[in-house]
């Protein structure tokens, strides 16, 4: 393996360590050392730089691996860790942009930023007819890379979240914002319109088991990694993901550098108006500010639509992704290639040495410690004590949940062990 393969596994590694760190002060509620560090030593823009070359990387060169035909590896875990690389990086960004502070030490490059976060809310949308991610249905007879393709589709619905959220930190910052970041989040990208999609499709809910004409079937909601069942009395409870939509509307519609720039054009108000069938008593008594929304709504519903406007701005692009397109412009399918001589068809010795290295990165028992709540069970959706034995995958409150939800779980209960016994 080379040595700038063997400095990159290394600086992915670190990055694990910062964002499980990261999670864990946050979690208890104590001094977090690691946005300090961040913003000190500037290094924000440098993860916002590896977040767009990692992103380019899975469009662009990631699909050319998975054709070529003279690649077959055993062993996919070199390649799942720079998917994965993406979904570190957003999370560590999500962890830390709660303070202001983090969202102006990015500099220029929110602005980039900002884009990012726009391409992943599209996608959401563009997933919504489809309930959320795609369901772990592969056959036996599905290839190592098939595997992958299908891990990284996940994956890519769970990254989308977490860009949501960072969009909403940004949002915070509204009123310190350039002006051409603020004109492109509300001319350009018009993103109190697709935050108001999001609000109407909500991917991030589902209902299982709906029978028209016997119930609605059980509520689940998608929160850490997995779709998990709201029990009835916690349904009217607004979830973290429709709490971020709203924030991030009441920032932008009301805050007043974004009233004097956005322009309530007709369509803009036919779908900003669209909010006041979910503007409940139930919602305002759990998101109190939103009343002053409300009355906006109302005053909006009364105004006559503005026509666009027609100013001289010179529009600023994206420079980070543009600048790595040029430069690799023509070369994806020659990256491809180099990549599986020298990164992805790891010897033995290296794979063993580097299962050690990832071992150490990702021990359970820090893994469970920064997990926010405890697990839930796969089957009704309680509290969860106990693991499944065999694939260590799934949680249940009792022996007879476990029973009951065995044939479903079976299949993948299965392949995970013998995937483990191949390690």
């Amino acid at each position: 393996m080379g040595s700038q393969s063997l400095r990159w596994n290394q600086q992915h590694e670190n990055l694990e360590k910062l964002n499980m760190q990261a999670i864990l002060d946050a979690t208890a509620s104590q001094d977090e050392p690691i946005q300090e560090l961040l913003v000190t030593h500037g290094k924000i823009p440098t993860l916002v730089e590896e977040l767009i070359a990692v992103e380019m990387w899975k469009q662009k060169v990631f699909p050319v691996l998975c054709r070529l035909e003279d690649f077959k590896p055993q062993n996919t875990f070199p390649i799942y860790i720079v998917v994965h690389h993406e979904a570190s990086i957003i999370n560590l960004l999500e962890t830390v942009f709660f303070h202001k502070k983090v969202c102006e030490s990015a500099e220029d490059t929110i602005f980039d930023l900002v884009d990012y976060c726009h391409r992943k809310l599209t996608l959401l949308v563009a997933r919504s007819g489809h309930s959320g991610p795609p369901e772990d249905n592969e056959s036996q007879y599905s290839t190592p890379m098939q595997e992958l393709q299908k891990q990284a589709e996940l994956m890519e619905f769970e990254i989308a979240l977490k860009a949501l959220s960072v969009l909403r930190y940004i949002t915070d910052c509204v009123n310190s914002l350039s002006l051409s970041t603020l004109s492109r989040m509300l001319s350009t990208h018009n993103l109190p319109c697709l935050l108001v999609e999001l609000l109407e499709h909500s991917p991030w809910s589902r209902r299982e088991g709906v029978c028209w004409f016997l119930s609605p079937g059980k509520l689940q909601q998608f929160e850490g990694g997995c779709w998990q069942t709201v029990p009835p009395p916690e349904q009217q409870k607004l979830s973290k993901l429709d709490g971020q939509v709203w924030i991030a509307l009441y920032n932008l519609l009301l805050s007043p550098e974004a009233r004097a720039r956005y322009c309530l054009t007709s369509f803009a108000k036919g779908q900003l108006l669209k909010l006041r069938a979910f503007l409940t008593d139930t919602l305002l008594d759990q998101l109190p500010n939103l009343a002053d929304l409300q009355g906006f709504l109302a005053h909006l519903a009364l105004a006559e639509p503005q026509p666009p406007k027609k100013d001289l701005v010179l529009e600023q692009i994206p420079e980070i992704w543009e600048r790595l397109e040029q430069e690799n412009r023509g070369k994806w399918q020659a990256i491809a290639k180099h990549q599986l001589r020298h990164v992805f068809s790891p010897s033995e010795q290296d794979l063993r040495l580097q299962a050690r290295r990832w071992a150490e990165t990702y021990r359970l028992d820090v893994l469970e410690a920064v997990a926010p709540e405890r697990p839930r069970c796969a089957y009704c959706g309680t509290e969860a004590s106990k693991r499944c034995s065999r694939c260590q995958n799934e949680w249940y409150c009792c022996r007879e949940c476990q029973v009951k939800h065995w044939e479903k779980h079976r299949k993948a209960c299965v392949r995970t062990a013998q995937g483990d016994r191949a390690k």
